[in-house]
């Protein structure tokens, strides 16, 4: 399938130009930068390197469509074009997955068996979903009754990720559209393409000129600060760590924009004695490692109750070092590369400093013999760390767990919560109450019992913290991308 993937046309890197009004265009002054493979360190083509200028006609044209066609399409109508923009990716998935995983450094195989196929499942999701939605309508005694009217909230910024890019540009896009609203979408500079290749999905869907937006370049200072601070952008859903959020909210005050925002998380991943301990190292061993641990839900710190400590570990490392670690493009691979070279230095930089801190690496923690290019790392396991180390307190987001005995329940709750994020959290035991107790006392927004990374798209998905602000999915997704009004009829 790759030999094929890579011969064929058009499956090949592409050029990444801005799409705004149904059009690819070049930025207005022809500047742009490279993407680079994190692979290989190759140059897999241009990007255009948009600002304020392309954000400005990305937005204006985002306005005329959503009071244009765009406004004047029914529940229906929209919820068919979704389902067709899901089609069409199912129709070129391995060619969005060639596309990720050339951009991301992720494994192909891991980019055609969940992201890609996600992808499409959100805008199917959504494309279903936006059909059942209903309005409240409430009768006051015999005086009036009250109903609410539900309508797009504007022209909505999207700022994405690196980490999951298609995959989570969909899940912000599929119920922006579903309620109506037209969207600016400002990719992350190291993973342009897929979000680009998108765009001609957009069009072919019959999604009209305007309604979705594209604009590449930086972050505060460039396309990303301009879309923050543009005063005809009505909302800004934005994926990515608290400090940029940070600069975000700020920028976004003076217009008083809805504010959506997924940021980080130090997840725990807490084991009890009393739970399967060969199922607990099969999830873990994903928890802990899948996309190289560049997911924010990765659970990477890892307590263990004591009495089971030295098994855990001992199985876990032994796992661990079974994991291939090589070119995302081969078969076996199970870890590709870091997303680029100044990630990669901030992750080893954390490897460094836990062995500063007194820290134990038991496997990993360097660069795999034979691949000199490229940003490889070791799936890397470390103990010895107590908890005001920042490899346990700070988010590194790369294959990098820490390992810590407990004793007692309310040790470990403790542990847990002692943090500034609280995205999520597993628990592993067979003790029901417990896995209550636990649940009941964690600080997060997302607890898993005796699994990981199990979604329904209809529930809450967000943290506490500085996890986030909000909530997404089903229902949750629909009123962030609303304004309701409640009319008042009077008997």
């Amino acid at each position: 399938m790759l030999e094929e993937l890579k011969t064929k046309a058009p499956v090949k890197p592409i050029d990444c130009l801005h799409f705004i009004n149904g059009q690819f265009l070049e930025s207005l002054n022809k500047k742009s930068f490279k993407n680079i493979n994190p692979a290989t360190e190759e140059v897999l083509g241009l990007v255009a390197e948009g600002g304020k200028a392309e954000v400005d006609l990305a937005v204006a044209a985002a306005r005329r469509a959503l009071n244009g066609s765009w406004k004047n399409k029914t529940v229906q109508e929209r919820s068919r074009i979704l389902r067709r923009i899901g089609d069409l990716i199912i129709e070129r998935q391995d060619e969005f997955a060639y596309l990720e995983a050339l951009d991301t450094g992720k494994p192909f195989s891991l980019a055609n068996s969940i992201d890609v196929p996600r992808a499409a499942y959100n805008f199917h999701f959504f494309a279903d979903y936006i059909v059942g939605v209903n309005t409240d309508a409430n009768e006051q005694d015999d005086q009036a009754l009250h109903y609410t009217l539900r309508r797009p909230v504007g022209v909505v910024g999207i700022i994405k990720p690196w980490n999951l890019p298609l995959l989570l540009l969909t899940w912000k896009l599929a119920p922006a559209l579903a309620m109506g609203n037209t969207c600016v979408i400002k990719p992350a500079e190291w993973t342009p393409m897929t979000a680009t290749l998108l765009m001609e999905v957009i069009k072919e869907a019959g999604v009209p000129n305007g309604v979705v937006n594209l604009v590449h370049g930086f972050g505060p200072n460039s396309a990303g600060g301009a879309i923050s601070e543009h005063p005809d952008i009505d909302a800004i859903s934005f994926i990515g760590e608290p400090k940029t959020g940070t600069a975000i909210m700020k920028a976004a005050a003076d217009s008083l924009k809805k504010l959506s925002f997924e940021l980080g998380g130090k997840n725990p991943n807490i084991i009890f004695a009393d739970s399967n301990l060969d199922e607990v190292i099969d999830t873990t061993i994903q928890s802990s490692f899948i996309n190289q641990g560049e997911v924010c839900l990765c659970g990477s710190r890892i307590y263990v109750e004591r009495v089971a400590y030295d098994e855990f570990l001992e199985k876990f490392v032994a796992r661990t070092r079974e994991l291939v670690v090589g070119d995302p493009l081969t078969p076996e691979t199970t870890i590709g590369a870091l997303v680029s070279k100044e990630h990669y230095e901030r992750v080893l930089s954390y490897i460094a400093l836990a062995k500063q801190d007194g820290g134990t690496i038991h496997t990993g923690g360097k660069r795999p013999h034979g691949l000199e290019k490229g940003y490889y790392l070791e799936p890397t396991i470390i103990t010895g760390l107590d908890r005001n180390s920042r490899c346990v307190s700070e988010e590194i987001f790369g294959p990098v767990v820490t390992v810590i005995p407990f004793d007692i329940e309310e040790e470990v709750i403790a542990q847990a919560n002692d943090t500034h994020y609280g995205l999520a959290a597993t628990i592993w035991t067979n003790d029901l109450r417990r896995a209550h107790r636990v649940a009941r006392n964690l600080e997060t927004g997302i607890i898993w019992v005796n699994t990981w990374f199990l979604r329904d798209l209809r529930t809450p998905f967000g943290g506490m913290k500085q996890s986030g602000v909000g909530r997404t999915g089903g229902m949750h997704s629909i009123d962030f991308y609303s304004e309701l009004s409640n009319v008042t009829i009077k008997y």
